[in-house]
């Protein structure tokens, strides 16, 4: 499915080149295993079985430069997350970071940021595990958006404001 050197997005985890396939003996018995790693991060390693394993769910390509161009485009219009209480939000927020979908990172990303400008006009704060979680997102798809575009990740934020008006 995915070939050594290919880049891909894994969950919560970012951007990884697949390093090798590799059989390992990791639980008791003999499984072939991606070996991932991530990008900026010489020194850590993710084994991913290559099939049968709900980790390959969490696994997917990195988008293309004509894919990131197309989300960033369609920023604007990119719906916000439905209000929703505070366990059903916190279980759709974690599903979103699990998922790692750029347009869901969009959503939700635009969805706190809104809420935070919003909190601020009336001199309020964004709770902080949602200031977290904005952080988080933010950084997913930016490394997602620089390994496609091909620019450093500093220059992404740019990169979308020339592209977008707010």
């Amino acid at each position: 499915m995915f070939e050594i050197g290919e880049a891909v997005v894994y969950a919560a985890y970012g951007v990884c080149i697949v390093e090798a396939v590799e059989t390992r003996d990791l639980t008791g018995e003999e499984v072939e295993y991606y070996v991932l790693r991530p990008v900026g991060d010489g020194r850590s390693r993710f084994y991913v079985p290559t099939s049968g394993s709900p980790l390959l769910d969490k696994l997917r390509r990195v988008c293309t430069r004509e894919d990131a161009d197309e989300l960033i485009a369609g920023m604007p219009e990119t719906e916000l997350l439905p209000p929703q209480d505070e366990i059903q939000r916190k279980a759709e927020y974690r599903r979103i970071m699990e998922n790692g979908s750029p347009r869901e990172l969009v959503s939700l990303i635009r969805t706190l940021y809104l809420s935070r400008r919003e909190l601020a006009s009336r001199n309020k704060k964004l709770h902080s595990a949602e200031d977290r979680l904005l952080t988080e997102a933010d950084d997913l798809l930016c490394a997602e958006l620089s390994y496609a575009l091909g620019i450093p990740r500093g220059e992404v934020v740019g990169y979308i404001r020339s592209r977008v008006k707010e």
